[in-house]
């Protein structure tokens, strides 16, 4: 181990008045049981900032290493799947964990970690675990089976992980005894990193990461591609529209976007967007000339077929629900659903015999047959996506498809990717940005980088995959796996 400092938290308590017979509320079970950075950012800001203001016994101020690679959190019980949020939420600041009798059980949602675990792109943490076959089996779960579990995620993602199992009971009395061996395997090769294992070797590239394509932008959305395979996307408060070549330069094209969101390619090479500040479907040709293909629209989002049907999501209508439409080729409009809670992102099938559409305020992607005359049929909920810890919706946004059928849908906590069957198979994090996960598409000569828009930051990142493009005509994907 290198040189340490130990810190030392006890759970909080908001004191009764004095002289009163109230109790103190206890806040064990808030800060450490629940998902999500709030702990992590307490300790960040409040408790290690104040660490560093006292000295030593000898009067030497004491200095804490910033790199998450020389910082460690642990604990027993509660304590324990708290240690493993922080690292989970923030891994470039804690990246080794202790882990004793952990709660991960249904106390506040931390049961769903091992699923988590085997969807998310693995984060570069290694992880010590102890419990024993006589650990608590109550109203909250079995501590066991839960640990077993949470070990098997784990290994199943490829993540450094080991454990101690005995058969103890809920107590402190096998991690204490094993945590001079512990520290020794968490610290192992120290000051090396640990290693980034692949989970999504069917998507992910090794040593491709994500990288910045521009920033300081007020709120980017409307991600899209053209047949080169140059990607276009808007900042909707200074309707501006930017464009990145093949050779990965960005310009900002000599247009009024006027607040346009969504963006598509239709069969004629046309760009188009919806212009929210107007409340217009605009077309614009390889001169940047601009069409008024529909008025009176309060579009968001919009996806234009084969055969030049375009489906527009509108989810500020008049109606306290919005709007789900169809645009024909002739100007014909049709209001195809009125029924969903703020329609966002849509989007067709490779086959394009689909349509899908996230629905912003709740974990739903709802899908749709499309019927000869480009109506739609057949309404059901199609796709259940994961929630941060502190939202009641995943608020899925801009969605696509690549040709193996898979569909990936931007949300709060990244890019959620599904198979054919509506299953959340992985969750790839975007970058820190001032907002979440707006949209995506995919770009390039093969397209097979995909592009995220995150509130000031857009990002690309190179797949294996190769995204479907409506412009190309309707594509059969290989029979899902049932």
């Amino acid at each position: 181990m290198p040189v340490t400092i130990g810190v030392f938290v006890t759970p909080g308590r908001v004191i009764a008045d004095s002289g009163s017979n109230a109790l103190h509320r206890f806040n064990r079970s808030f800060e450490y049981d629940g998902l999500g950075d709030a702990y992590e950012r307490f300790i960040l800001t409040e408790i290690l900032p104040e660490v560093e203001k006292r000295t030593t016994s000898n009067g030497r101020p004491i200095h804490l290493s910033k790199n998450g690679n020389d910082r460690a959190i642990g604990g027993s019980s509660s304590g324990a799947i708290c240690a493993f949020t922080a690292a989970w939420e923030h891994p470039e600041e804690f990246s080794r964990v202790f882990s004793a009798i952990g709660t991960y059980v249904g106390l506040r949602g931390g049961d769903r970690y091992p699923s988590l675990i085997r969807k998310y792109e693995p984060k570069p943490i290694r992880v010590f675990l102890q419990d024993g076959s006589n650990d608590l089996n109550i109203y909250g779960g079995d501590w066991w089976k839960a640990n077993e579990t949470m070990e098997r995620a784990l290994i199943f993602s490829g993540y450094e992980v080991t454990h101690v199992w005995g058969e103890g009971g809920h107590n402190g009395n096998q991690g204490t005894a094993v945590f001079p061996y512990a520290m020794r395997w968490l610290w192992k090769d120290w000051p090396r990193g640990n290693s980034k294992n692949q989970f999504l070797s069917d998507l992910l590239i090794p040593g491709e990461d994500w990288e910045l394509v521009g920033e300081g932008y007020g709120f980017t959305e409307g991600t899209a591609a053209n047949e080169k395979g140059e990607v276009f996307y808007q900042d909707i408060p200074t309707s501006k529209t930017y464009k990145v070549g093949l050779d990965g330069k960005l310009v900002t094209l000599n247009v009024d976007a006027k607040k346009a969101s969504g963006t598509w390619f239709g069969p004629d090479g046309k760009r188009y967007t919806v212009a929210g500040r107007t409340r217009q479907i605009l077309s614009y040709d390889g001169r940047e000339r601009e069409t008024v293909v529909a008025d009176s629209i309060s579009g968001n989002d919009l996806v234009i077929a084969k055969n030049g049907n375009i489906y527009i999501t509108s989810p500020n209508g008049s109606d306290p629900k919005g709007r789900l439409y169809l645009l024909r080729p002739n100007g014909t409009r049709v209001v195809l659903d009125s029924t969903l809670r703020f329609p966002n992102g849509v989007t067709l099938s490779p086959d394009q015999t689909q349509v899908y559409v996230t629905e912003s305020a709740s974990h739903w992607v709802w899908i749709y047959k499309v019927m000869p005359d480009g109506s739609l049929a057949y309404k059901q909920r199609y796709g259940w996506l994961h929630s941060p810890d502190t939202e009641e919706n995943a608020w899925p946004d801009g969605v696509r498809c690549d040709t193996a059928g898979r569909i990936y849908v931007a949300t709060r906590i990244g890019i959620q990717v599904m198979d054919q069957l509506g299953r959340v198979n992985a969750i790839i994090p975007a970058p820190r940005s001032n907002g979440q996960t707006s949209n995506v598409c995919f770009g390039g000569t093969g397209f097979n980088v995909l592009y995220v828009s995150a509130g000031d930051k857009v990002f690309r990142r190179k797949l294996k995959t190769r995204g479907s493009n409506t412009f190309d005509g309707p594509y059969k994907p290989a029979n899902p796996r049932l």
